[in-house]
């Protein structure tokens, strides 16, 4: 949030301008502990969309502002890791500690490795500005991994192309992008995937990467109506209800249900899919259970089904996940 008021003041807006309506005091913007709610960001991504007039553009300033510094650990994890490939790895399976709102997910195409990028849950009036900053970040981040500029491929937006200022968008990426595209992603080249980190350290990663996790851990541990619901579905994973049989169970209707949960900045899919990843991935590495057998106690009638939920969450399938990770000590 500081970095997007920081954006509104170099265009001219002063500070209760870009936190009107969120309730945020400037006070809490110097404050290093504090923390503030995705309804809360999204309202600030708003007001600078409304005052400025919707630039197209907006978010790619904003996106080449977010270093690997700016994310704390998770850009440790990330800049530690032995090859690229391993901090996407680590990237996205702890996308919920970045600033990212867009839904992230990887896949190899030929000989070019995407990672495509889906607002599901973000309102339409700010889609535009979350995929353009949220690109503009991954660009950030791998020239700041590489210490040095790395080609991209090819990017792709769903969105039309801007009536004016489309040459930012080559200057920050090297490429002219695809617009009105089937979907919105940035392509690189697979062979630069296992080159290795200039700034890697084994040691440094795992600590890292032990810290995120306890980190994500806490952060799951969701407070108020989410949390409820969170609870409800966790005893219930292998036969999941759907969000009218919660609403029901919580004395509730469905469309206070969903306003209550938009309100604490997540959505019912989303805690349904945070449960799932999550408990796949405790029963593939720690309890070492076949696919099959996860897929069943996930609720899933098709291992396909779980294989292709699960390449969303983690970038690879279960089994090539599973083989990545360090058998666990007893």
């Amino acid at each position: 949030m500081r970095l997007l008021t920081r954006l509104g003041a170099e265009h001219g807006l002063p500070l209760q301008v870009c936190l009107e309506n969120t309730g945020i005091q400037e006070s809490v913007l110097r404050d290093p502990s504090a923390t503030v709610s995705a309804r809360q960001e999204l309202t600030v991504i708003a007001n600078l969309l409304r005052v400025l007039g919707n630039p197209p553009g907006l978010g790619l300033e904003a996106g080449v502002r977010y270093h690997l510094t700016t994310y704390g650990i998770w850009g440790f994890a990330m800049i530690s890791s032995p090859s690229w490939r391993s901090a996407i790895e680590v990237g996205l399976r702890y996308l919920d500690l970045t600033f990212a709102f867009a839904s992230i997910r990887a896949r190899a195409r030929g000989d070019e490795f995407q990672l495509v990028l889906d607002t599901p849950d973000i309102p339409p009036d700010v889609q535009r500005f979350v995929v353009e900053r949220d690109s503009a970040a991954i660009q950030t981040i791998q020239r700041e991994l590489f210490a040095s500029p790395i080609h991209i491929r090819d990017v792709s937006y769903v969105f039309p192309p801007p009536a004016s200022g489309a040459q930012r968008y080559a200057e920050i990426f090297g490429v002219e992008p695809a617009f009105g595209a089937a979907e919105s992603a940035v392509g690189i080249p697979s062979e630069i995937l296992d080159l290795p980190l200039p700034q890697s350290d084994e040691l440094t990663s795992a600590l890292a990467r032990e810290q995120c996790r306890r980190l994500l851990a806490s952060r799951h541990a969701r407070p108020g109506l989410a949390g409820r619901v969170r609870d409800y579905l966790l005893t219930r994973a292998a036969t999941p209800p759907d969000v009218e049989q919660v609403a029901a169970a919580l004395h509730m209707s469905e469309r206070t249900l969903r306003r209550r949960l938009a309100q604490e900045g997540v959505s019912f899919r989303r805690l349904l899919d945070e449960i799932r990843e999550q408990l796949a991935e405790e029963l593939l590495v720690t309890g070492r259970l076949p696919v099959a057998e996860v897929a069943h106690r996930l609720g899933y009638v098709e291992v396909s089904s779980f294989s292709q939920a699960f390449r969303r969450w983690k970038g690879v399938g279960p089994r090539e996940f599973r083989s990545r990770q360090p058998v666990p000590r007893r």
